[in-house]
């Protein structure tokens, strides 16, 4: 089994910059250890979270109203990449959030993406997400100002901004509290961090 890498995001900064409602609460069979979580545990504990989202979005996604424009916001880290566990740039895709994506993005919704990571790494991000086959309808990252503001604060700011660009959104995922507080989402899909262990 792969082990987690412990080495936080202000490496991947470096690394990048020098190369180029279900759920709020962790699925009842996930791992809540606060040891180093492994790769194939999390992956597991991903598929379970996925496999509950998967369903209601074939359903929602058959219900759309007429002129309906659908969104689903992701969180980045953790989430639809594999931060702590892609040693490389690009970052691998997490296969089951990479997975719901695909579903969606073949039936007509929009795929947005709310990270924390600041706006010097935006066009890194992008073109990492695009290479992993994810449909960038938009990407909001932190810029000066936001840096200084609360984190959940902020991502909901940016999903009102969404909404107000006339779009539903019908899920939000993410594997941080801060991805999901703040509402603006039918329904939110919380993916494990083991007690803060992944960014």
């Amino acid at each position: 089994m792969t082990s987690r890498r412990p080495w936080a995001l202000s490496t991947v900064v470096t690394a990048v910059s020098t190369t180029a409602l279900v759920a709020l609460a962790a699925p009842a069979n996930a791992a809540t250890s606060t040891e180093d979580v492994d790769y194939a545990t999390w992956q597991k504990d991903c598929r379970t979270v996925m496999d509950q989202a998967l369903p209601y979005l074939q359903q929602r996604i058959a219900r759309t109203g007429p002129g309906e424009k659908q969104a689903i916001v992701f969180d980045i880290d953790n989430t639809t990449l594999e931060t702590d566990f892609g040693f490389k740039f690009p970052q691998p895709a997490n296969k089951p959030v990479l997975n719901v994506a695909e579903y969606a993005q073949q039936h007509g919704v929009s795929v947005f993406f709310v990270t924390a990571r600041p706006g010097i790494l935006y066009a890194p991000t992008e073109w990492n997400l695009e290479h992993d086959g994810y449909q960038v309808s938009g990407l909001y990252v932190r810029g000066l100002f936001d840096l200084f503001k609360d984190v959940a604060a902020y991502k909901t700011a940016q999903r009102v901004d969404i909404e107000n660009r006339g779009y539903t959104i019908i899920a939000n995922i993410g594997n941080s509290a801060t991805d999901l507080s703040g509402g603006h989402a039918e329904k939110t899909y919380k993916l494990p961090d083991y007690d803060g262990q992944l960014s």
